[in-house]
């Protein structure tokens, strides 16, 4: 909960009938939750405003509003009169940060964020106990980012880890100014949405807004952007990276998981290492498993706790889950979302599977602007390389089939799919017991329903 005064002092508003107001103001946008004494913030969406429900939340109880227009007061009830419901709800949550006393990471990147999440909010949980809290699902934009540092920046908490997610130019900044990150970590600067971006070079200065409020930095080993953009920081990074068994040099605090069984810190002149037992999927994983590690250094959580927590970690849901079919294949699910590099990740990993045949089904990556045709041509390329079938959809089809074909995948092993139904049919029709079978795709495609139509 946050403070009246401070509230319409954070937001510039206008107060309508200030003698109702309540003292202390606990935020909410949503109308089905909604509980007696809550303010309610009517924000706009595609398909729905909330100005038209503020009526309801007054009769549910609501003893404040957060509106836009004037027309939405309702009498009695003490209105807080804004230019912009949405902005002003990333001012409340800065005032709700404001008044924390815990450590809040941030996490940002083109791939692995929500993966790297959720491994660092575990690491954190075996030192922390049930004092951590991590954003919800992908909630990683002004809304999901304001709603969760609202209802977590409290006495309950003694470390939030926060995902950032980006679609247009310049999309981090705000949210790190109100969120104020101790803590930034930087997966890496890929390929996702160049095309919404204008260039990689407006991408990465998005991405680089995570430290634009002056948030220690952890940063890939790996990454040419941060490499490159490293010596504009105030204060030198942590530097982490997966890495099969070469050392990696970058003259400074650095984190290494070596294989799956050594962890290697390196802090200047110092050195210490630790076996492990790494059981996630893909090298992509174990990159996002030094990301997390890093992190949690980052807050001072022993090395001896971090190497005893990682077996038990899990990955996210959709994120390479593995799916048993009774009486029939092995199914991996990786299609939360996709972009090149994520792509030859997940098929980098799917070659190392043990089935009688691999069976790849990739739908197309979306938002890749000019270079989309040649970057699914490479996905192809890669796929060539890791499968023994290969089903191919979406809009870049022709481009995957194009590319699988010149790597030398022959066409009697490529098919074609228009629609989820015509590939799960294609499955039930032609897959093994025996046989593992990789979705791979962008969100757009809802890859998950041929995972449903083949459990029936």
């Amino acid at each position: 909960m946050i403070p009246f005064a401070a509230a319409v002092e954070a937001t510039g508003a206008e107060v309508l009938g200030g003698a109702d107001a309540p003292e202390w103001l606990r935020v909410t946008t949503d109308t089905r939750t909604i509980a007696r004494g809550d303010a309610f913030l009517a924000l706009r969406g595609e398909r729905f405003d909330g100005h038209d429900y503020t009526h309801k939340a007054a009769a549910l109880g609501a003893a404040a509003l957060v509106v836009e227009e004037r027309a939405a007061a309702v009498d009695g009830i003490a209105t807080l009169l804004v230019a912009d419901t949405l902005r002003a709800y990333l001012a409340l949550a800065r005032v709700a940060r404001d008044r924390y006393a815990g450590r809040v990471v941030a996490i940002t990147g083109s791939a692995g964020k929500t993966t790297t999440k959720e491994l660092l909010a575990q690491l954190l949980a075996a030192a922390f106990g049930d004092r951590v809290a991590a954003s919800p699902a992908n909630e990683n934009n002004e809304i999901g980012v304001s709603k969760f540092l609202l209802a977590n920046a409290n006495d309950a908490h003694d470390a939030l880890v926060v995902e950032m997610g980006a679609r247009h130019y310049d999309d981090i900044a705000p949210l790190v100014a109100a969120a104020r990150p101790d803590t930034g970590i930087l997966t890496n600067v890929g390929e996702a949405h160049v095309e919404i971006m204008g260039s990689r070079e407006r991408l990465a200065h998005t991405k680089w807004g995570l430290f634009s409020g002056g948030a220690a930095a952890v940063l890939n080993a790996r990454d040419e952007v941060s490499l490159r953009r490293a010596p504009s920081l105030a204060e030198r990074p942590r530097w982490f990276a997966a890495t099969d068994d070469e050392r990696i040099s970058t003259g400074g605090r650095t984190t290494l998981l070596v294989g799956t069984g050594r962890l290697i810190e390196i802090d200047d002149d110092r050195e210490t290492e630790l076996s492990v037992d790494v059981r996630l999927p893909g090298a992509h994983n174990r990159a996002n498993l030094a990301a997390a590690i890093a992190g949690a250094r980052e807050l001072g959580v022993p090395l001896e706790t971090i190497a005893a927590a990682i077996p038990g970690l899990v990955l996210p849901k959709g994120r390479y889950e593995s799916i048993a079919l009774p009486g029939g294949p092995r199914l991996i699910y990786d299609a939360y979302n996709a972009n090149m590099s994520g792509m030859f990740a997940a098929l980098d990993a799917f070659a190392q599977e043990a089935g009688e045949r691999r069976i790849a089904v990739l739908a197309s990556m979306a938002e890749l602007g000019d270079e989309a045709a040649s970057m699914h041509e490479r996905v192809g390329e890669r796929a060539a390389g890791a499968v023994d079938r290969l089903l191919v959809g979406g809009a870049f089809a022709d481009e995957l089939e194009r590319g699988a074909r010149r790597a030398g995948l022959s066409s009697e092993r490529i098919a074609r799919f228009a629609s989820n139904d015509e590939a799960a049919r294609w499955l039930e029709s032609n897959a093994r017991p025996g046989d593992v079978v990789l979705l791979k795709g962008s969100r757009v495609y809802k890859l998950e329903e041929i995972v449903e139509k083949l459990r029936r």
